[in-house]
């Protein structure tokens, strides 16, 4: 993923890419909370739930993220974000992913307390058999508000 501007989200995706070695994706159980600490207020881990079309979980949302958006979804269902149109850019990106089965980039815009607000993320599978995708681990970063 050449495109990832963000040092904190190249250092994340290459923390991924080692722990998944030569299979598709690492599972949940290879990536060790201590080895994130440079990143953990800014990912959120989804649970990828076994129903068509899927839905998603948000099993934890960093603090970073929580505290830009105005609202904590830790514990939540991703359809229970406040935001209508950014839940269903949410839900379509992650729908992708668990689809294609591969990791999503994206540099863009939303509006969060009444101003555009630029943010990189990206979308990293996880499969605990090696097959499904049963967790999501994404990476997003917000530049600096401006004055």
């Amino acid at each position: 993923m050449e495109a990832i501007r963000h040092p904190k989200l190249r250092r994340l995706y290459e923390y991924w890419d080692g722990k998944r070695g030569d299979r598709p994706m690492p599972s949940r159980a290879d990536l060790d909370p201590v080895d994130l600490r440079f990143a953990i207020g800014d990912i959120i881990l989804v649970d990828v739930l076994e129903e068509t079309p899927p839905r998603f979980r948000i099993r934890l949302h960093g603090t970073n993220l929580a505290e830009r958006t105005n609202f904590d979804l830790t514990g939540k269902m991703l359809d229970e974000m406040p935001a209508p149109e950014f839940r269903e850019l949410a839900t379509r990106s992650f729908r992708k992913v668990v689809r294609t089965r591969e990791p999503l980039h994206a540099l863009a815009d939303r509006l969060l307390d009444g101003r555009m607000q630029r943010y990189e993320a990206i979308l990293l599978p996880l499969s605990s058999d090696g097959e499904r995708i049963d967790r999501l681990m994404v990476g997003m970063v917000y530049e600096p508000r401006r004055r």
